[in-house]
């Protein structure tokens, strides 16, 4: 324990030195406001132009509801942070391996085995506080550049805000979940790359492949925890909420893709880890 504390304390220090760690705290708060802003501002320009036509509608009225402008705020910052939590994990082992700084480590009786985990508490520290301050600030903005509402049309309630806020939760955890095996994932790659640029290059190159190319596994992909994580080409729950909640009803939810998306992230990040350990133990630091 005394070892791990040690570690963690090194972790720390790091942490409060450098760019990165502060990278990842702020940068998907700020890419989602950024959005947010953009957004809106395009559709002052859209409103101008169709109150000068005359006329609303249901789905004009819909789609200004704030619940859609914050999921979608939501899904683009979780999709920065996923990458940059793989990179910084991808980077954080095998850098510190390339300037000799882990052998300091090492000589203060620290183990492998603390080492690893303390990095793997670390970034999930990182992690936990970049998504509150996204949570934060999308959710506060978005209330300010809209409003928050049911879905109502003609006077009848087709959503209230108490199932909007159901589907918007889980969304969030759903998206959270493959959140541990992405770090480490990149943990893996880190201990087993030769340098840091290595490291990341290809973390990020494994990773964007599998979001590429994850249309052509068919049910294969369901089985890999970054299918069910916000990306690039998003095909996350987290994207279907996005429609639910502007009260589209030619949303198709399939119960196994949700039960496997509880399931699947949690076993590879177990694995991951697993074979991270297997490697720094016999690898020569």
């Amino acid at each position: 324990m005394n070892g791990l504390l040690i570690a963690i304390k090194s972790e720390i220090f790091i942490a409060l030195r450098t760019f990165a760690s502060k990278l990842i705290v702020a940068a998907p708060a700020l890419v989602a406001t950024a959005q947010l802003l953009l957004v809106r501002l395009t559709e002052a320009g859209q409103q101008a132009r169709d109150s000068l036509l005359g006329g609303s509608n249901f789905e004009a009225d819909v789609a200004n509801n704030a619940y859609g402008f914050f999921v979608d705020s939501l899904s683009t910052g979780l999709t920065m942070l996923g990458l940059l939590l793989v990179a910084q994990a991808a980077y954080s082992f095998s850098y510190e391996r390339d300037i000799g700084s882990i052998r300091h480590i090492l000589i203060r009786r620290v183990s492998r085995r603390s080492l690893l985990s303390a990095k793997l508490i670390h970034l999930h520290v990182l992690a936990l506080l970049s998504v509150l301050l996204l949570l934060v600030s999308s959710y506060l903005l978005s209330g300010m550049l809209w409003e928050y509402s049911a879905i109502v049309e003609d006077g009848f309630e087709l959503i209230s805000e108490s199932e909007i806020r159901e589907e918007i939760t889980l969304g969030i955890q759903l998206a959270l979940l493959p959140l541990p095996a992405a770090i480490a994932f990149g943990l893996l790659v880190s201990v087993s790359a030769q340098s840091a640029t290595q490291a990341v290059s290809t973390a990020l190159g494994i990773t964007l492949a599998i979001d590429i190319f994850k249309g052509l596994l068919g049910d294969l992909a369901l089985y890999l925890y970054a299918s069910f994580q916000p990306s690039l080409i998003d095909q996350s729950y987290l994207q279907s909420v996005s429609r639910i909640v502007r009260g589209y009803s030619d949303v198709l939810i399939d119960d196994r893709v949700l039960q496997l998306n509880m399931w699947v992230p949690f076993p590879a990040l177990l694995v991951f880890f697993a074979a991270s350990l297997w490697i720094v133990q016999r690898r020569k630091l």
